[in-house]
Parts: C-alpha cells; structure tokens; sequence
C-alpha cells in the first residue's frame, strides 16, 4: 500500500478525488482534528483535485448543526470545529467539491452545516462513474445485517421523521442522548464478535449489483478486497483515523487516473 506522502510527490497532477471516513472528530481528539486539517492542506497543493468525500462518521456524535450555527461569531471562532470548516473553505475555493456523507454518529449533520465550506450532502449509495468504472460509495453500516439489532437500530434513528423530531428536542437532552448512544455502541462492540459487526457477504454482492467497485468505511477493516464475492469485482474499505499518542494513522481513498488506489496516511 503506498503512502499518501507517495502519492503526493510523485504524481500530484493524477490525483482526481480524495475519499475519507471514520474520522470521528470532537473536541476531544484535537490530534485527529489537526491531522484532518493537514489533510486538507496538501490537498489544496493538488492542481487537478476535482472532489473530496467524506463517508460518513467525520464527526463524533454530533447533535445537530445549531449546536455551532447558534454560537454568536465570537463562540464560534473559538469552537473546536471552526479550523476545520476553515481549511475546507479554503478547499472548496479552489474549486473542489465537497461531498458529505452521513453516517452512524453523524447522521444529525444537516446541509447548513456544509454550506458553510461549499460542502453538499449527498444520499448513500452514491454513484460514481469513470470512463472505465461503476463505483459504488456508502458509509458501511447498512452491509453488517448479520447485526440484526443494530440494523433495526439504524432504520429507526435514520427515518426522517425520528431525524425531525429530535432535531427539535433541547441540547441538553440530545446531550445526554448522545452520551447514552455512545456508551451503548462500547458495550455492544465489547459482547459481540468481530463476524457480526463484519460487513456480510450477501450484502456485499447484492450492493456490488451493477458496479465495479464498492467503497465505504465504518468496520475499521482497510483493505482492498479482489473477487471475494463476484468475480471481477473489487471492495475496498477505508481505514478510521487513530491516534495512539506518537502519530495519527489512517487510510485514504484516492481515485488516480481513473483507478481507485488505497494509501497509507500517517
């Protein structure tokens, strides 16, 4: 697997697009945070740069957008969040379009929040077509379905009607809501085994229908992945971003010269 630093210094003019996930920022990793920035820095050095994905779980239990967009400007600069929406203005400006996707924790993100840096949130699956390919982006939760309680789980936080609704509940509830939804996925990673909360391989194939590639994130299992389930097919998954107190590690799509590449950040 190359590096991103690789890729960067060798063939800056052939990278088209960018793809990360799992990035799970808050105020409480303000190494990841950093790193994310730094990212984003060598991405604005790229000349042909056309778009940046973000699948899902780039925030960590976000609550809702007015939980910055309500801050007065002085609030506001001082937020954690606001370098990061900062370096991904400064992306959009030279002309790079920002798409995000929702995911397990961040699913509250809504288009306000995007608006801010020229960003777009865009619906799973989303399609993207080369010259030579079919790729198929999600987040990744949706293909565990051998987590059956965590899939009826998903259908009722994602239903836009449960989304309405605690969108209009007090921070301080959603709070603790989403204190109690984090400490819930701990102990539920702790008593289920590694199989369950694996992408499952009938999903694979049924969402690779149509597609040459599939690429999401969410089971923290970068890998590229070469006929598993259908021949000629190709799965790729994206790291999340860890920190374990020397460095910041992770593992970033990049779609160069019209052929996905997986690459080592860090």
């Amino acid at each position: 697997m190359p590096s991103c630093d690789y890729l960067f210094t060798t063939k800056p003019s052939e990278i088209q697009a960018a793809f990360v996930s799992d990035l799970h920022l808050s105020a409480d990793t303000p190494r990841l945070t950093q790193a994310f920035i730094a990212l984003i820095n060598d991405l604005c050095q790229l000349p042909n740069l056309a778009s940046l994905y973000i699948l899902g779980d780039w925030l960590d239990a976000w609550l809702g957008d007015d939980t910055y967009l309500n801050l007065n400007p002085t609030d506001q600069a001082a937020h954690w969040l606001h370098p990061v929406i900062t370096a991904l203005k400064r992306l959009s400006d030279k002309q790079v379009q920002i798409f995000v996707m929702h995911g397990n924790r961040d699913f509250a993100i809504g288009q306000g929040l995007c608006r801010l840096f020229g960003g777009a949130l865009i619906d799973e699956p989303f399609v993207l077509t080369t010259t030579s390919q079919r790729i198929r982006l999600e987040h990744g939760d949706a293909l565990c379905t051998d987590d059956v309680a965590y899939q009826r789980y998903r259908a009722v936080i994602r239903h836009p009607v449960v989304r309405f609704l605690l969108a209009k509940l007090p921070l301080a509830f959603r709070q603790k809501l989403a204190g109690n939804i984090k400490n819930k996925s701990k102990a539920d990673k702790a008593q289920k085994t590694t199989a369950i909360m694996d992408a499952n391989a009938d999903a694979i194939k049924a969402a690779l229908t149509g597609y040459d590639v599939l690429l999401h994130g969410h089971t923290h299992r970068p890998a590229v992945h070469h006929d598993v389930v259908d021949a000629g097919k190709t799965r790729i998954v994206l790291g999340d971003w860890r920190d374990d107190g020397q460095k910041v590690q992770a593992e970033i799509g990049f779609l160069v010269q019209e052929q996905l590449v997986l690459a080592e950040f860090g």
